[in-house]
């Protein structure tokens, strides 16, 4: 089982049981959010206030924000912290599947607005005390030279529960309660799957560090010292969101009020637009983590598919026309799963101190919550402006300044 003890000189090998634990545990809690965030929750609103649920739904979106930007952050700082024989993150993880399982049955019971939006927000609450700790793991106990690969296993989970999660949740529109419960049990299978294969050595007799003065600052505050790369990798991240989800955010508007659409050729659209996602994300993942390894750049592979990103949001705006969104959905799709697959290995790499990496892990994390809200603001101020045609320019001269900023980065090849 060597392979898989957290403790990078012991590496002989690429760690494939971590790895995989990894992929599943990444899908056990992205595939459930992301499910219940695009589909079942707008559902469930609908069901209590079919008046005011536009509106309703944009108020959870941003106080779920709110509240995940401050738990990822916070959460993550304890996790470096933690001192068990379970472990520093497995616990967390544990810990945070068991609440927001137990808030997905609270949700499904929930008989009035307030109550299913004090819910969400403890759930916010409950899915970050995973995420954080989760993507530690790479930092924890992969070796740099597995980092692109293991970081290709984390990227296909996201897009798997990113993009697939949306196929199941369509098929509980009219039972949206046992959707959320089927979610709930898929969270419980997935994390015992991937607890098992992720062996975390015991965290008992690390030395332990005191909370208070400058320990406590220190432990919240964002990194200062040797964190110029570190900002380089944040600020092309938080780019390459605003510029994604620009188009993203408002993809049904861009279909029906841009290229003039029908409401059937709009659903079958949407349905084509994500499998072309989900398939190219998750194809591009699985090459581009391992090349990255073995040719020794993490830098190079996350500037490309920044750029790949901002030239396929270049095509509908040449042409409103389906087609060039089709298009663009293929570049995406290689762009977004190159990404994700060496984004992680990257963001290890410019860490500013291996001892904090959940909580510099979180900041990062932040950049990412951060541009997934401006970039339908940014959309939003655009066609307000300007029109639908000018989102495109907007966002591919986003991304080309995000791609900038990661070539600038100096420690990284």
């Amino acid at each position: 089982m060597a392979d898989i003890v957290m403790n990078p000189t012991q590496a002989k090998k690429m760690p494939k049981r971590l790895a995989w634990g990894l992929l599943i545990g990444c899908v056990s809690w992205m595939g459930p959010y992301s499910g219940m965030n695009g589909t079942l929750l707008p559902a469930k609103i609908g069901m209590l206030d079919p008046i005011n649920k536009v509106k309703l739904v944009a108020t959870f979106a941003a106080i779920a924000m709110i509240v995940a930007m401050f738990a990822n952050l916070v959460e993550g700082a304890l996790s470096d912290r933690t001192r068990s024989r379970f472990g520093k993150r497995k616990p967390w993880i544990i810990g945070g599947t068991i609440g927001s399982v137990l808030m997905f049955f609270v949700l499904s019971w929930s008989p009035t607005i307030p109550i299913l939006l004090m819910t969400w927000t403890i759930y916010q609450l409950t899915l970050n005390a995973i995420v954080a700790p989760m993507v530690a793991i790479i930092a924890d106990a992969i070796d740099p030279k597995y980092r692109g690969t293991v970081s290709s296993f984390y990227g296909i989970g996201m897009s798997i529960g990113a993009y697939g999660s949306g196929v199941v949740a369509s098929q509980f529109l009219g039972k949206v309660n046992i959707g959320i419960w089927v979610f709930a049990l898929v969270q419980v299978v997935l994390t015992v799957i991937a607890m098992i294969l992720i062996k975390e050595p015991s965290s008992a007799n690390e030395p332990k560090v005191s909370l208070k003065g400058r320990e406590l600052l220190a432990s919240f505050a964002f990194p200062l010292k040797n964190a110029g790369d570190f900002y380089l990798a944040l600020l092309g991240k938080f780019l390459m969101m605003v510029g994604s989800y620009m188009i993203t955010g408002y993809q049904l508007y861009i279909l029906t009020d841009y290229m003039r659409l029908s409401q059937s050729t709009t659903s079958r659209m949407v349905a084509i637009i994500s499998m072309i996602l989900m398939t190219t994300a998750i194809v591009f993942g699985a090459v581009s983590g391992p090349l990255a390894d073995k040719i020794g750049r993490l830098k190079a592979p996350v500037a490309l598919a920044t750029l790949m990103i901002a030239i396929a949001g270049l095509f509908p705006f040449f042409d409103a026309a389906p087609w060039t969104m089709l298009v663009y959905a293929v570049l995406s799709g290689i762009g977004n799963g190159a990404y994700l697959a060496v984004d992680q290995a990257l963001n290890i790499a410019v860490l500013p101190n291996p001892k904090t990496a959940a909580k510099d892990l979180g900041v990062m994390n932040l950049s990412a919550t951060l541009g997934q809200i401006m970039g339908p603001v940014t959309a939003g101020a655009v066609i307000s402006l300007a029109g639908y045609r000018l989102i495109f320019p907007v966002m591919a001269v986003i991304c080309i300044i995000g791609c900038v900023m990661i070539m600038c980065i100096k420690k990284v090849k």
